[in-house]
């Protein structure tokens, strides 16, 4: 018989409205013996039923929900249908047809709560970033190679979330035999993306969409690429028709590998673009003080703020970076501003932004709200999913 979790009295109301989350301070107490990542019972304090989760007793949130069918049964057929749903998903969407850097399984809003699966080409790499995605990992396994037919896989189980959890990091083939890297064709860009040392899976997938609107506002423009990894954007600018393009980072690896990306791109004028080993803050600062002016200016920072908890403390850096990019823009100058930080919420940015443009004394106005792509669904009952947002502004 199932162990069961009871929730607190006056707790139920988010699973109630269906979010896959039961943090710690819901639960009275489990009924029963449960080790992390078995599938336990969720009930109210009065007994009904609500569904069956994943527990993770190490975690701040304590279980994660897998079904709000109390008589479903969690087995390997169950994997089966989500990871068949999720890549079916992928391929009905006309704005992925020719990608070969596409998400097949976002987590929770593909009813896979702890789960990434990316695709490069003919590998997939995969992260398990929970306790009940860790237990079911080899019926997972075998779902995503029945759904896709895939070669090679490759396991990138290394993040901090996995961390919480409790759960070691874990990083190796779990399929054939993955290359470390892979040439992915975005848009008609080539991009190397190495599947074992970089970001994420080995590259952020989650800004292709905004990587081609770049391309589109490029032509013509003198371009600032701030926090440029591995120049995703710097390349789709450079094939849009920019007229230089200055990207930076603070890591001397990253641009090697940029610059590698751009030679398998003959097609593309590399005496456009120039790099700078920086931090991004300290040159911005230098390029104001030389009076330096850009078109287009993208700023896609990384993670100011891991939790809500420390939404303050970013702000402060939101702010500095945003007043610093729009004094450093053009009049009629565009900004491209990002936050991918899950504890700072879509308004909460926007309020960020808007008090950078008034330290900045300028006027700017917003003319697209931007997101991550199609393969980054967010499931309505779970908005914290949306963690990657951003604003292109004008400045007037």
């Amino acid at each position: 018989m199932s162990a069961r979790i009871v929730l607190a009295r006056g707790k139920e109301a988010p699973q109630f409205r269906r979010h896959p989350w039961v943090f710690a301070n819901a639960v009275e107490h489990l009924n029963g013996r449960a080790r992390p990542g078995d599938t336990v019972l969720v009930e109210t304090h009065d007994g009904r039923v609500l569904g069956r989760a994943a527990w993770s007793p190490d975690s701040q949130i304590r279980a994660r929900m897998w079904t709000f069918d109390a008589d479903e049964t969690i087995d390997d057929a169950f994997f089966r249908r989500r990871v068949t749903t999720a890549v079916a998903r992928r391929a009905a969407l006309p704005a992925l047809a020719g990608q070969d850097g596409v998400r097949l399984v976002h987590g929770e809003a593909d009813g896979l709560p702890g789960l990434v699966v990316d695709r490069y080409g003919d590998v997939l790499v995969m992260a398990l970033n929970a306790a009940g995605v860790e237990k079911w990992r080899e019926a997972l396994l075998a779902a995503l190679l029945r759904a896709t037919g895939a070669a090679h896989v490759y396991e990138r189980s290394d993040s901090d979330v996995r961390r919480l959890e409790g759960l070691e990091p874990r990083v190796g083939p779990l399929h054939g035999a993955p290359p470390a890297s892979s040439v992915i064709r975005e848009h008609g860009v080539r991009i190397a993306v190495d599947l074992v040392e970089g970001h994420k899976t080995g590259f952020y997938l989650d800004q292709r969409d905004n990587r081609r609107l770049t391309r589109d506002l490029a032509p013509g423009r003198r371009v600032l690429n701030c926090f440029c990894y591995t120049g995703g954007f710097t390349l789709q600018a450079l094939a849009g028709g920019a007229r230089e393009v200055l990207s930076v980072d603070s890591s001397g690896p990253a641009l090697a590998a940029a610059q590698a990306s751009l030679a398998l791109n003959p097609a593309l004028d590399a005496t456009r673009a120039r790099w700078r080993d920086a931090d991004v803050f300290e040159l911005l600062r230098e390029l104001k003080s030389t009076d330096e002016r850009f078109d287009l200016i993208i700023l896609d920072p990384p993670k100011f703020a891991p939790s809500s908890a420390h939404a303050e403390r970013a702000g402060r850096a939101y702010r500095d970076i945003n007043r610093l990019g729009l004094q450093l823009l053009a009049p009629g100058g565009l900004l491209m501003t990002y936050s991918c930080s899950g504890g700072v919420s879509a308004e909460r940015f926007r309020s960020f932004v808007a008090a950078a443009a008034s330290d900045a004394g300028v006027d700017a106005v917003t003319l697209q709200h931007l997101q991550a792509g199609p393969d980054h669904p967010v499931a309505l009952a779970a908005p914290e999913g949306e963690y990657l947002k951003g604003l292109l502004l004008m400045r007037n």
